[in-house]
Formats: structure tokens, sequence, C-alpha cells
């Protein structure tokens, strides 16, 4: 294309965007609020993934000794833990600070130890983490196996539906944002259909003297991802601005609720908002204009 060529294409879209003003601003305002939903529910699908995620990276087995191991044989229990495949990390936690942990667990409820006197009912335990959420039922059973382990827990039903509703999260999260996506691009083909159908006496006269349809159809491009780009880069004004509010006032109330950090998260959702309504507002052009081509 020679860039003469493109300059006119460049000129016609402006022109266009200009002399129906209204209707480029209902466009905008429309793609602007159809992504502006689009990025809210991706950035909740993401958030929600994330903490999804942070808490299948939190679990633990919790592998508890028989009472009359020694020291070495304990040390050689922790050993071969650390070798069963998928293990990360082994802490060894012994009965005094169990006690310790259980205590502050209880609160202001500790009197009810008393009746335990100086008795410890604890075991020594080892403390397991894995690499994949995937691989602590496994880790679990090799590790329950073993000479000296009394059995190793790791609260399997509540991590089973942990697990269940990670990926409930995740697939009704993707089929939102598909859905959204769909309706961004069927409102923004409808707003610039109506451009189209204005101009539809034009775009006859100039396919009868010869125009190909690609000269006919870059104007009506050019100003689709024009209206997408511009209504975009509003929707991401408002998301950094209202992720920005809320992430404050959600640190000062819930300190260890496990959001994504600001940057670069707010980075790779502008660019992703920005191209999604270019593209959009592209084929939005694309498929509006098939039916006025046919002359």
């Amino acid at each position: 294309m020679k860039v003469r060529t493109f300059e006119y294409f460049i000129r016609e879209a402006f022109s266009s965007l200009r002399h129906n003003g209204l209707m480029s601003i209902a466009s905008v305002s429309t793609v602007a609020l159809s992504l502006l939903i689009l990025g809210m529910f991706l950035i909740m699908v993401l958030n929600l993934n994330h903490m999804a995620s942070t808490l299948e990276s939190q679990v633990q087995i919790s592998v508890y000794l028989k009472d009359n191991l020694t020291d070495l044989e304990t040390r050689e229990v922790g050993t071969r833990i650390t070798k069963v495949p998928g293990v990360v990390q082994v802490t060894f936690v012994n009965k005094d600070q169990a006690l310790a942990r259980f205590k502050q667990r209880l609160g202001e409820q500790q009197g009810i130890l008393a009746v335990l006197g100086d008795t410890n009912p604890l075991p020594n335990a080892f403390e397991v983490k894995v690499d994949k959420p995937g691989m602590v039922k496994p880790v679990a059973e090799a590790v329950a196996k073993f000479k000296g382990v009394e059995n190793a827990r790791f609260g399997q039903e509540i991590i089973e539906q942990l697990f269940t509703l990670t990926k409930m999260i995740r697939l009704i999260g993707l089929a939102l944002i598909l859905f959204l996506a769909l309706a961004a691009l069927f409102i923004i083909s409808n707003t610039i259909r109506i451009t189209v159908f204005a101009r539809r006496k034009e775009i006859g006269i100039m396919k009868y003297v010869g125009a190909t349809d690609s000269f006919i159809r870059w104007p009506f491009l050019i100003e689709g991802m024009i209206l997408g780009f511009c209504g975009a880069g509003i929707a991401v004004f408002l998301l950094i601005e209202a992720y920005t509010v809320l992430t404050g006032q959600i640190y000062q109330k819930l300190v260890f609720l496990p959001l994504i950090p600001k940057y670069p998260f707010l980075t790779y959702v502008s660019v992703f908002i920005l191209a999604a309504g270019t593209v959009i507002g592209a084929l939005g052009s694309t498929i509006s204009l098939k039916r006025f081509m046919k002359v």
C-alpha cells in the first residue's frame, strides 16, 4: 500500500468521525462501557484465580510420627520424605512447638488445656510442602507408609473441595470473558453498521465506478479501529482508577487478602483491553460492511 493511499484512508476515517460526531461519541461510549465491564470481570476472575492458586500453594501435609522414635530415626524419616518426588520443603515441628501453636490458636480459651497439667499429648511431626497441588494426595499416601510414621493428613475433603472450586472459578471466568467479548463485538458491529448504512449510497457509487472492495473497506476498517481504541482507552483509565481505589480500601481492612499487585498487572490488563478494543472495532467494521459490499 502506498503512503499517499494510506494517508487518504486516514483522512477519510477521521472525516467520517467528524461528520458523524454524535454517532461516534455514542459508539465510543458503547465500546467503553462494554470493555469496562469486560475488564472488570477479567480483573475479578484473575484475582479469584490468584487467590485460589495462593490457597493451593499453601496446602501442606502434616506427617505425625510415632512417640517411640529416637532422634536418629526421626532424622531418617525426614531425609526419606525430602527424597519423595514433588516434595519441595520439609519442616520439623517438635511436640513443644506444636503445643505452643495450639495454645495460640485457642486464644482466650487456653484454660481448657489446664486439665492436661504438664502432659503434652501432641506428637512430633513434619510439615511437608509440595510443588504442585495435585501432588498433595499421592505424596501423603506415600509418606504414610514410611516406618515410624503414625499417619499423614492434609484435610482431604477440604482440599478436594478447594480444587473443585478453583476449577469452577477458572471455567466460569473464561466463559464470562468470552461472552462479554462477543457482546462487545456485537455492540460495536451494530453501532458501526449504522454509520455504514448512512453511507450506503456512497459505497454503491464507488463500487459502480470501479473502486475495489479493499479500497472501500479500509477507511471503515480504520474508523472502527479508532472507535475501538478510544473506547478501550476510556475503559482502561476507569479500570486503573477503580482498581487503585479498591485495592487501597481492601488493604486497609483485609491486609492479608492475596490480591494481585497493581504493577505490572494493570499494564498487562491495559494492553489486553486496548488490543481487544482495536481488534473488536476492526472485526465489527468488517462484519458491518459485508452486506453493503454486495452491489
